[in-house]
């Protein structure tokens, strides 16, 4: 799934064995879970009070249920209306999780549900009815001079039940500081264990088969809701709870928008299309791309835009090493991207620059916004896991590729109708548009990503994601 907004980047490849074979894998032990909550506590002083907040019941019976990620994370705990309360008094501490207690009435309606016991059972930790968690928490806060939080805090316009939670703490304790220690579960959830690593696999696995249902289901005359369709059967038939994100088919004109999520088009010859997908299994999110064109073979200018993108992921994954600079392999990609377009006539050259529209400018030189911004608006990589859009582990110190990381690699050029339109009228802009007019008539509406997935282990960087992606592989994939 395209980064929302650009960012650092990363990457890598190796070997790995076929996605499909990937075996099916429980969620992390509770012993896991318990380590997770000691790293949190390391790093926070000796009188640290701290609250982890679960997602809330959905108000309507049918929306699906979708536990916090952090406090996923930290308990493993998949039932709704929990939280959890850290004390921390010098070398002791204590954690106690609030549940909702059994409610036959309302197990009419939702099934049977964990209540107190069982949640302690599958847990390990001491659990209480979630009704006293605030007169334990404000007894736990009597004389402490920070809260430490875990969940949805970000103060908006609109506040979530958990910023209504901690304006009422702040209320009932005025001298009392909140930190958000989102930041610090972050760091620790951007390196992952060989059991996060299991459950990503068995997610990425149930993506790529669906990746090669999708590429068997695309014909001139489908729609793209028929594609999304195959998709996410190929999700829940094997067992994924979910889509891990909106599931996005996007052909023609509608390849070139990032995030395309209305799936209604009916798909033409002549087309490319774009499936940027993923299944979540047991919480864990793939993320796997790809564009492949309806009529089962690339045209000429299709194939060239294709490999342009091809060759700046797999420049991407060369410069990729376990302990190495993110920004070389942004530059790898963002190298072989410019060299590209040069060569098809769709900019002046690879170091060229344009003035971009209202100053918006994705990628810059020393000479001002390069025109490979044009075509090139998102980043090249972020994390997955329990978020589609995970902690990036290069984010956190030592700010490099480290054993643990998962993450995707995903070019992509995007040759949108009104690109050249959208150009402020300067004397750089036209002489630009006057030079690749031609060419960008030829690729006109075409849009091409390629995303994959990656592991970095003690082995290397290890590609995970194994769906056909040359051009030979996708015309042979769709062929069959």
């Amino acid at each position: 799934m395209a980064p929302p907004r650009p960012r650092l980047l990363l990457v890598a490849l190796l070997i790995a064995l076929p996605c499909a074979a990937a075996p099916l894998a429980a969620q992390a032990a509770p012993a896991e879970h318990a380590a997770r909550r000691a790293a949190l506590l390391a790093r926070l002083p000796d009188s640290a009070v701290v609250i982890a907040l679960g997602a809330r019941e959905p108000r309507e019976d049918y929306v699906l249920f979708v536990q916090a990620p952090a406090f996923w994370y930290l308990v493993g705990y998949l039932e709704p209306d929990a939280n959890l309360l850290m004390v921390k008094r010098g070398a002791r501490t204590a954690s106690t999780l609030f549940v909702p207690p059994r409610d036959a009435a309302s197990e009419e309606w939702t099934g049977p549900r964990p209540g107190v016991e069982r949640a302690a059972e599958t847990t390990g930790l001491a659990a209480r009815p979630a009704g006293e968690f605030r007169a334990v928490l404000d007894s736990a806060l009597a004389g402490a001079r920070t809260l430490y939080v875990v969940g949805d805090i970000d103060q908006s316009a609109i506040l979530s039940a958990d910023d209504q939670l901690v304006e009422s703490v702040r209320r009932a304790h005025p001298r009392l500081m909140v930190v958000d220690a989102g930041s610090i579960v972050d760091s620790l959830r951007a390196v992952h264990s060989e059991s996060e690593f299991a459950l990503l696999r068995r997610a990425i696995a149930i993506t790529v088969d669906a990746e090669r249902a999708a590429m068997r289901t695309v014909a001139p005359g489908a729609a793209e809701y028929q594609v999304q369709a195959a998709i996410e059967q190929v999700f829940r038939a094997s067992g994924a709870e979910r889509p891990g994100f909106a599931t996005i088919v996007g052909s023609g004109p509608n390849a070139t928008s990032l995030h395309h999520l209305a799936g209604d088009r009916v798909m033409r010859s002549g087309d490319l299309v774009v499936m940027d997908i993923g299944a979540s299994w047991r919480g864990y999110t793939a993320d796997v791309t790809r564009t492949v064109p309806v009529s089962g073979t690339f045209t000429p200018e299709q194939a060239a835009l294709y490999q342009v993108v091809r060759d700046a992921q797999a420049a991407a994954e060369r410069a990729a090493v376990p302990g190495g600079d993110p920004r070389a392999v942004d530059d790898a990609a963002n190298l072989a991207l410019a060299a590209g377009l040069a060569r098809l006539g769709l900019i002046e050259s690879a170091d060229a620059v344009y003035d971009p529209p209202h100053g918006a400018c994705h990628h810059r030189s020393e000479r001002g916004c390069l025109q490979l911004s044009i075509y090139y608006m998102h980043a090249l990589s972020h994390g997955i896991g329990l978020e589609v859009h995970d902690p990036d582990p290069w984010e956190f110190a030592p700010h490099r590729l480290v054993a643990g990381s998962a993450f995707t690699i995903e070019p992509g050029l995007y040759v949108r109708a009104n690109a050249l339109d959208l150009l402020p009228d300067t004397p750089r802009n036209r002489a630009f548009i006057a030079h690749v007019r031609a060419a960008f008539a030829r690729y006109q509406d075409l849009g091409v990503r390629i995303e994959d997935d990656y592991f970095v282990t003690a082995a290397g960087v290890e590609w995970v994601s194994r769906a056909p992606r040359e051009l030979t592989e996708v015309e042979r994939a769709m062929a069959r």
